[in-house]
């Protein structure tokens, strides 16, 4: 089956019916599409019986201004073609949906405000590869399954009636969206009506990384002590093992109330809470006291709890890393990026919003307290780590991801260690945004989206 890439040109209603479409005769014969007789058209979820009429020395592709209406599609789009012959279908695409949070149709040079200038450029790249992408919040999904109310680009964001497309990257940022009854009917649907591929389907919960990947007795030496947090024997007994652990929400995330616990002398004991301004410090005389403070948030709150690592530092900040490993067009996993990032000065947490910098993972090793033997394989280390757990998060939970932001931390012996992993994981975090250039994060994403639907 050959596939070839072509620019989409609309017409008027007088030139071409709207059950029929022009093709340069040069795709005609490398697709070896039957001349004289009916076949049909998709695009999405969009189904439609058309005549193929031949075109000498041209090289795009004819459509009626209602086709293409129905379609979504604007002159000069660029998309590619596959022919089934033994379905008789002309597929164009692939047509690529992002389900996002929200939209402001108020503000029609930003509708999606920070993440605006991430869907433009995925606008950019799909126009790169022949690809097709449109925007679509909870909020347009309406009672029909064939068809959503979405944002597309041409000369400005504009909304309309758009298919639904091959594929759907879910980029959800709320777990309440993303369990809304709509939504989900919605997913379930389109997998199973139009065989449409959804990635990225839901967020992880940290417990259940952790108890996914004990299962793996290759990735146990990834993975720190930890539980879920039920009651005071579980605290006790960590404390007895650990002289410092952490209490992290299963569901949290930018480092939202993680807690500290550190052992002091005499048995009395230490909590740092994260906060926006800094960490802030209470000491309990015995472990009794720390616990019945907690009590009251465990009971609103379900907490994992870990035993604490000793991390490499650059001038007494602690030190972890975001691995980005994304699906490509081959449709296996690979590292697209890996950044080092570093504590602020009043936080034990090194997310960006907890006031963390990044840094190149060599220079961080380099200016770290890690053991020299230690610091000349460790990002080949990091790389290997984040891979392995890519593929046991696929092979033990049971959804789709194509791409997984993975947390990491080597310890001052060169031990790598899982933080967390994050199955929606945003596109500022690694490289800022560049006005001239394409990410590799964005252009994977599009390779895998195409790699799913076949083109």
């Amino acid at each position: 089956m050959l596939k070839s890439k072509v620019a989409v040109q609309v017409m008027s209603a007088g030139i071409i019916p709207d059950d029929a479409l022009m093709l340069g005769e040069s795709h005609l014969k490398r697709l070896k599409i039957p001349l004289g007789q009916s076949i049909m058209l998709s695009f999405g979820s969009y189904r439609q019986q058309v005549k193929v009429i031949p075109v000498q020395r041209y090289d795009g592709m004819r459509i009626n201004q209602t086709l293409a209406k129905r379609m979504g599609l604007f002159t000069g789009t660029p998309l590619r073609l596959k022919y089934r012959a033994h379905e008789g279908v002309l597929a164009m695409g692939p047509l690529i949906g992002v389900l996002i949070s929200r939209d402001n149709a108020g503000q029609s040079d930003k509708p999606f405000g920070a993440i605006t200038l991430f869907c433009k450029e995925l606008v950019d790249a799909c126009r790169a590869q022949g690809a097709y992408v449109y925007f679509f919040t909870p909020d347009q999904i309406g009672g029909s399954t064939s068809s959503v109310q979405a944002w597309v680009y041409s000369s400005g964001w504009k909304r309309m009636q758009m298919p639904v497309a091959d594929v759907i990257n879910n980029r959800l940022t709320s777990r309440k969206l993303e369990n809304k009854p709509s939504v989900q009917h919605f997913l379930k649907e389109v997998k199973s009506r139009y065989r449409t591929q959804v990635f990225n389907e839901k967020f992880l919960d940290k417990s259940e990384v952790f108890d996914a990947l004990k299962n793996d007795s290759s990735l146990l030496r990834y993975l720190p002590e930890s539980y879920s947090l039920q009651n005071f024997k579980t605290l006790k007994s960590m404390c007895t093992r650990h002289p410092t652990i952490f209490l992290k929400p299963v569901r949290g995330s930018l480092g939202k109330g993680i807690i500290r616990i550190s052992r002091l002398e005499g048995g009395s004991y230490q909590a740092l809470y994260a906060t926006v301004g800094g960490s802030k410090r209470q000491v309990f005389s015995n472990l009794t006291k720390l616990f019945a403070s907690l009590s009251g948030k465990i009971k609103t709150v379900r907490y994992q709890i870990q035993q604490g690592l000793q991390l490499i530092e650059i001038q007494k900040r602690p030190v972890d890393f975001r691995a980005l490993v994304q699906k490509n067009a081959t449709g296996a996993w690979g590292l697209t990026s890996n950044v080092a990032r570093i504590a602020g000065s009043q936080h034990f947490v090194s997310n960006l919003a907890r006031g963390g910098t990044l840094t190149k993972v060599k220079e961080a090793v380099l200016k770290s307290n890690l053991s020299a033997a230690a610091k000349g394989d460790a990002a080949a280390k990091l790389q290997r780590a984040a891979l392995e757990i890519a593929k046991g998060i696929e092979r033990y939970i049971p959804a789709h991801f194509g791409e997984l932001g993975i947390d990491l931390a080597l310890d001052t012996s060169g031990r790598v260690w899982l933080l967390e992993v994050n199955s929606k994981p945003s596109k500022n975090d690694n490289t800022p945004l560049n006005d001239q250039k394409i990410r590799p994060s964005v252009k994977f994403m599009i390779q895998y989206a195409r790699y799913l639907s076949g083109f």
